[in-house]
Formats: structure tokens, sequence, C-alpha cells
């Protein structure tokens, strides 16, 4: 059972500020939900993949120890940053893979935004187009990320954003509208699901 966000906050709020034991004690707690992302991340990927969850997971604290002067607002904030260096280290990781298959960006991107289909090379494309689109509209790929990587509901989205769950909805509706203005010029491109 995760313990209460006001701990876990308030033990962010102490590592900030250096307290080592604050830093024990924070990953002591959070580790269980750590473990259940990389695993989350690893479930729709090939049998006999070379990565385990367990070094998806070691990555990820190699990579959130070092990120201790984060302003953390609270264990949302938290969970969102940790899913996104998982995120992060399995597309690198992918894109090191010479014989890497890459899917048309209109497959991925109705992969992401209509079912729940999770493998690197949709996480791949999408991950391009979330770049593009932070370009031109900077925020809105955080609400792709929290509701396509995370699995994040449009409430907990708008939580963990804070924002009105209206904004939220709003936003989310302007990123797939320019999700599918930029694939409109693909021929083999369906209609963006809601």
């Amino acid at each position: 059972m995760l313990p209460s966000p006001g701990e876990i906050t308030a033990l962010l709020q102490l590592w900030r500020k250096g307290d080592r034991e604050a830093e024990n004690r924070l990953f002591e707690l959070v580790l269980p939900e750590l473990r259940r992302l990389a695993r989350y991340f690893m479930k729709g990927e090939r049998r006999g993949h070379s990565l385990q969850p367990s070094s998806v997971l070691n990555e990820a604290y190699i990579r959130l120890t070092g990120a201790r002067e984060i302003d953390w607002r609270d264990r949302r904030h938290f969970f969102a940053v940790a899913a996104r260096v998982m995120r992060r280290y399995l597309i690198d990781y992918a894109r090191s893979r010479p014989s890497v298959i890459r899917l048309p960006l209109d497959t991925a991107l109705t992969a992401c935004l209509g079912t729940t289909a999770n493998t690197l090379d949709i996480a791949i494309a999408v991950d391009g187009l979330l770049e593009e689109l932070e370009k031109v509209h900077p925020g809105l790929p955080a609400i792709v990320e929290l509701r396509y990587f995370l699995g994040l509901t449009e409430e907990e989205t708008a939580e963990t954003l804070q924002l009105s769950l209206r904004t939220t909805q709003r936003r989310w509706e302007q990123a797939r509208g320019w999700l599918f203005e930029r694939l409109k010029d693909d021929p083999g491109s369906s209609p963006i699901p809601a």
C-alpha cells in the first residue's frame, strides 16, 4: 500500500534540500509503485525482450536520484517524472537497436489515441510527434503523455497538471486536433478516435 501523498510530498521536499535519510525513506516507500510502472511499460513488449522490468527500474532509480533539484510538487508529479524517465529510457534503448521496426506515424497515432497498445515501436513514433508538438504548443504533450503512457483518466490528468477538468479536456482536444492535422496529408491516416 502506497503511503499518504502528504508523506511523500514532505519527503520530496526534504530530499530536495539534501536530506539523505529522506531520500532513503522516499525510495523505500515509492519502490513498489516504481516496480509496477516498470512492469506496465514492459508488459506490451515482445517475448524474449533483452530488457527486464528490473533493468528499467534500475535505470529509472539512477536517473531519479540525480534529479533531486527538481521542484517536486507532490507524489503525482514524482510518478509522472518517473514514468517519463522510464519511457525515455525504453525509447533510447529501442532507437539504439539497428533492427528496430518503425511504424507509420498514422498507425502509431491511432494506436496511441484509440487503443491500449503499448509497444516500443509505437512509443518511438508517438515520441517523435510529441517532440514536434512541444515546439508548437508547449504543455500539450504532457496531457498525451499522462493519458497514454501513464494511463491516467481525464480527472487524474487534470489533478496532476493542476488544471480544471474542462481545461484538460479542451487541451486534449487541441492536441488530438493538431496530431490529426499533422497526419491528414497521409492518405493512409484514419480519423483520430475520441
